[in-house]
């Protein structure tokens, strides 16, 4: 028999599973038995193994305005994940059961300008993966075939779980030449610190990133980061110049979503320097724009991940040394996703898994 054609007989699946859902307009979630979805023709449906929570999660269970506006209830949540394959629509090629497997979050139209000249990423009518449709907080997952990545089974599955947010990091810190810059990263969340660990993995001279989180901080000098600031306490010109920088950072990385870090960034770059945009402002923020325009400054804004360069590079990261590991600080039982979000709300904490096996 070849090999290449063997594919397991499927095993039959349950009619119901676990999961955590946003049942009510209400903050909070629940742990319930929900249908098994079957997949559709392009569809692949996916045995969930892991998955991680992230800052939107966090927003859905708090109940905050940005949910209130954009998920309805009830809805299975969560879209950062790994696992492998259950199902297979009649139409899916390359992929066979069993296969350890992750998913790219945001389903995209196929048809736009931007879908058509393979800029996915940029689509206008991008649906979200447990925000418009039912999420990886479950048992099993159900995705368009398109948006699955093949796994690298080298790879610790509980990196694997966090390849999304790592592909934010990635799609950031790689927007601009790195070796030998000078970077700043305001705002020390998990894809801060992912941010800072591949840009000293790919050769950044210094790196300094500024939160007020303290516990945050120590995780970034284990990234790699040459000093980290508290933005509450430190200036950023007195950090500058302890390290020897003359002229100001050559390259900043905004994750925080605060104006006020913002504004201390755009106000410690190198005339020429370059910023790449993740975090989600808050409120209005204020623009020193005239700094931009007499500076040269390049304000870029990122979403998501590039579908699927991103994903290959990062994959490339990992196996090459790149070591995540440090920011994954706790794990949990599925069943235990009450003090896994009170955690999470806390901040004392880095990226926090759910388990979803057995």
């Amino acid at each position: 028999m070849n090999p290449q054609k063997f594919s397991p007989k499927p095993a039959k699946l349950p009619r119901r599973m676990r999961a955590l859902v946003k049942a009510r307009p209400e903050p909070g979630l629940e742990l319930r038995e929900v249908p098994v979805p079957r997949p559709g023709p392009d569809e692949v449906l996916i045995r969930v193994e892991l998955a991680s929570i992230c800052g939107t999660d966090l927003h859905i269970h708090r109940w905050d305005d940005w949910a209130q506006g954009v998920i309805r209830p009830p809805l299975v949540i969560g879209h950062e994940f790994v696992g492998r394959v259950a199902r297979l629509g009649a139409l899916v090629k390359g992929l066979r059961l069993g296969d350890l497997i992750c998913g790219e979050g945001h389903i995209v139209c196929g048809h736009c300008r931007n879908c058509l000249a393979g800029r996915r990423h940029l689509c206008p009518d991008t649906q979200g993966v447990g925000v418009h449709r039912a999420g990886a907080f479950a048992d099993y997952l159900c995705i368009p075939a398109a948006n699955v990545w093949p796994a690298d089974a080298t790879i610790p599955l509980e990196v694997l779980s966090c390849f999304d947010p790592l592909g934010n990091a990635a799609h950031t810190a790689l927007s601009f030449d790195l070796v030998g810059e000078d970077v700043l990263i305001t705002g020390a969340g998990p894809i801060g610190l992912m941010a800072c660990a591949i840009a000293r993995h790919c050769g950044a001279r210094h790196i300094v990133v500024s939160d007020v989180n303290p516990q945050r901080l120590r995780l970034a000098k284990r990234m790699g980061a040459s000093r980290g600031v508290r933005a509450d306490h430190e200036s950023l010109t007195e950090v500058a110049r302890s390290l020897c920088m003359k002229e100001g950072f050559d390259v900043g990385f905004e994750m925080s979503g605060s104006p006020e870090a913002l504004d201390t960034m755009i106000a410690a770059m190198a005339h020429g320097g370059r910023i790449a945009l993740l975090g989600l402002q808050k409120q209005p923020a204020p623009v020193a724009v005239n700094r931009v325009v007499l500076h040269g400054l390049t304000l870029k804004g990122i979403y998501g991940r590039q579908m699927f360069e991103t994903w290959y590079k990062m994959t490339m990261l990992v196996k090459t040394g790149l070591d995540i590991r440090p920011i994954i600080t706790h794990r949990f039982s599925c069943t235990k996703h009450k003090q896994a979000f009170d955690l999470v709300a806390s901040g004392k904490c880095g990226k926090v898994i759910l388990d979803w096996r057995g």
